[in-house]
């Protein structure tokens, strides 16, 4: 192997590596919010941090209660490495939605780990050509798949 094939392939696993670890991130982040206290529990509460911001109180609630569900249908697809660019732009605009929402509340320790995950989704959408080990790539080779 070459040094040149072998810097290709680390970019490769390196991108696996990153998009796996957003990707079981959200599923688990959506996940335990259906599978812990309940995604009602989760909305109500949640919704009372937003009582002192210009947000509907059942715009929020309806929001918080759609976003586990979100977290995890993207995180699986992420994981799974399918309709990558897709999962990622609607991931990158779920990010931007939950950093708009925090603004308002002016909790900014949590802006800045939200504008964590906006890089990530940055870096992953950026560099999507690097997506070798996905089920994108597997259909795209058996089937001539366009994403």
């Amino acid at each position: 192997m070459t040094a040149e094939s072998s810097a290709h392939l680390d970019r490769k696993l390196a991108y696996v590596v990153f998009r796996l670890s957003l990707g079981i991130n959200l599923l688990i982040h959506g996940a335990s919010r259906f599978l812990g206290p309940g995604v009602d529990a989760f909305s109500t509460k949640t919704t009372t941090e937003f009582a002192g911001t210009p947000l509907p109180a059942g715009l929020v609630h309806a929001f918080l209660t759609v976003l586990p569900f979100a977290e995890f249908i993207l995180g699986g697809l992420v994981t799974l490495g399918l309709f990558t660019r897709w999962a990622l732009t609607l991931g990158g605009l779920l990010i931007t939605a939950l950093i708009f929402g925090t603004a308002l509340r002016s909790d900014w320790t949590t802006v800045g780990i939200q504008m964590i995950y906006a890089i990530t989704y940055y870096l992953l959408l950026l560099n999507r050509a690097d997506n070798a080990f996905s089920l994108d790539a597997l259909l795209r080779v058996h089937r001539g798949w366009r994403d």
